[in-house]
């Protein structure tokens, strides 16, 4: 059987950017425990989706780019879900729901952008900042019942965000083969370049092939800022074979602010944007393989258009 890929699309795929921090600091709304889930279960909370969504439609379209739709559920998990009052059949019901709203939107733009898939976003098991424990099968039971939900809904594909140690990687790809949805892996890392639990990011990229076989449809990295990111291309990089060749997406902060930083900021940082897209650019060009390009916190729109202002990650990468 040929492993799922990504397909390839002339100039790449646009994704979002942070969701929950535009929600927050942009649109008012309070969201109890960085949770957006919640939104798919109303109509009014539709509403302000979709037209969070609609504007990366337009990137896409200006940019002749693939569209990446992701779901809301970067909470929706058995842990985080249980805060917030969700059962095991709540959050199926969630996990389904945000899939279906997100369908139904790609194909109402499907004659303005050149490709769309619809993909269930999760997140970690703890703190998307802090390193949890390290039984990959322990995760691997944990993450399974939304993957199950997504597979049911339809999505195309998941990719689970912000993770902080190999064994949940590991845990969330082997949950995913059991499923049999496709499935990417985002690492974050600090602000030397490794994740939170000192591992460098081309040993994690290395082990959690090892484990998998490759299991991972493609890698990205998220919630760190480019100057973040760039340390981890000067470290050793293990084991023989480019590691740098499986990282397919950035998704990156606007701020420079280290996570424990983020974690204590009352006032939103939106960063340096000029700054911002020009090291992002110059990041994308040192990751051969990425054809991913959107923002994580304290980007939105505006962050991720000028990204893709004459510019793709793919092919004979340009500036304006």
């Amino acid at each position: 059987m040929t492993r799922w890929q990504l397909p390839g699309t002339a100039n790449g795929w646009v994704t979002d950017g942070g969701l929950e921090t535009d929600l927050i600091f942009h649109r008012g709304l309070d969201l109890p425990d960085f949770a957006s889930f919640p939104l798919v279960e109303d109509d009014t909370g539709r509403a302000v989706l979709e037209d969070y969504y609609r504007a990366y439609v337009a990137v896409a379209a200006r940019a002749g780019a693939g569209l990446l739709l992701e779901t809301p559920t970067w909470r929706a998990n058995t842990d985080w879900g249980a805060r917030l009052g969700y059962d095991a059949d709540g959050l199926r019901r969630v996990n389904r729901a945000a899939v279906e709203h997100l369908r139904a939107l790609a194909d109402e733009v499907a004659d303005d952008v050149e490709g769309t898939l619809v993909v269930g976003s999760v997140g970690p098991r703890g703190d998307g900042y802090l390193a949890g424990d390290l039984d990959a099968d322990h995760y691997a039971d944990y993450h399974r019942p939304q993957l199950v939900s997504f597979t049911e809904a339809g999505a195309d594909l998941a990719t689970a965000y912000t993770l902080t140690t190999v064994a949940e990687a590991v845990g969330v790809v082997r949950a995913a083969q059991d499923v049999g949805i496709p499935v990417a892996i985002s690492f974050t890392v600090e602000t030397d370049g490794r994740l939170p639990d000192g591992t460098p990011l081309g040993e994690a990229v290395h082990r959690l092939d090892t484990a998998t076989e490759a299991g991972a449809t493609h890698l990205l990295v998220n919630c760190a800022h480019p100057d973040h990111v760039r340390p981890a291309l000067g470290e050793d990089p293990g084991p023989p074979g480019a590691w740098t060749d499986r990282v397919a997406g950035l998704r990156v902060n606007s701020s420079r602010l280290s996570h424990a930083e983020l974690d204590e900021a009352e006032v939103l940082d939106e960063g340096d944007l000029p700054d911002l897209v020009r090291r992002t650019r110059d990041l994308a060009e040192a990751l051969p393989e990425v054809r991913i390009v959107g923002g994580c916190c304290g980007t939105d729109s505006r962050h991720v258009a000028a990204m893709w202002d004459g510019w793709t990650p793919v092919g004979p990468r340009r500036t304006a």
